[in-house]
């Protein structure tokens, strides 16, 4: 099988979520070449499988609503430093008064940072109605449809798609994804409030 490094680098391309299952099968395939077997139907299945997750990342990449700020909050004031920050950690901590702009413009930094395109960006509330309020605003403020690039998922309720770039949810919903996404893969970012 010729062009691992390529297949590699191209696994890269792919949707967070799509990342760890594309690159066991590529080892699966790697492994079936050494010992002699075929491995072509795990060839068609992975570049299948990648194809469309490319094109995934691809379509959430043109959905990148255009940010407008408000200057008056002091979150958007220290915005460049609240960015440089979150480039520089894994975990990062603001602490900020009530009506700040936390919870709203936190997740529109992280989109100006190129979040929420290879994976959805996870924003925690500790209730379902400041989850749906806080979903609400955002999408007003990025004007898009809700639903489409900001969802919000609670208990009996879920608003977010394939193409949801950010999406909000209680605490409980993010510990319940945990059984199937065991990593929570499909995040490339969590913001909890």
């Amino acid at each position: 099988m010729s062009g691992n490094r390529e297949l590699e680098s191209a696994i890269n391309g792919a949707m967070a979520c799509d990342q760890f299952s594309l690159r066991k099968l590529l080892r699966t395939m790697r492994d079936a070449e050494r010992s002699g077997k075929p491995f072509e139907r795990s060839l068609e299945k992975f570049q299948e499988l990648l194809q469309l997750s490319v094109q995934l990342r691809s379509s959430r990449q043109n959905l990148a609503p255009r940010l407008t700020w408000d200057e008056q909050l002091p979150v958007v004031e220290r915005r460049e430093e609240i960015a440089d920050t979150i480039n520089r950690s894994q975990v990062v901590i603001i602490c900020g008064e009530t009506g700040s702009g936390k919870s709203t413009q936190l997740p529109k930094i992280l989109l100006e940072l190129g979040r929420g395109i290879g994976g959805v960006i996870g924003h925690t509330q500790p209730r379902r109605i400041a989850a749906r309020s806080i979903a609400a605003r955002l999408s007003e403020e990025l004007q898009c449809q809700p639903g489409r690039e900001v969802g919000y998922r609670i208990r009996f309720s879920d608003t977010s798609g394939p193409l949801t770039l950010i999406r909000l949810m209680t605490d409980g919903i993010m510990l319940a994804e945990t059984q199937t996404d065991r990593f929570l893969d499909q995040y490339d970012t969590i913001i909890v409030d």
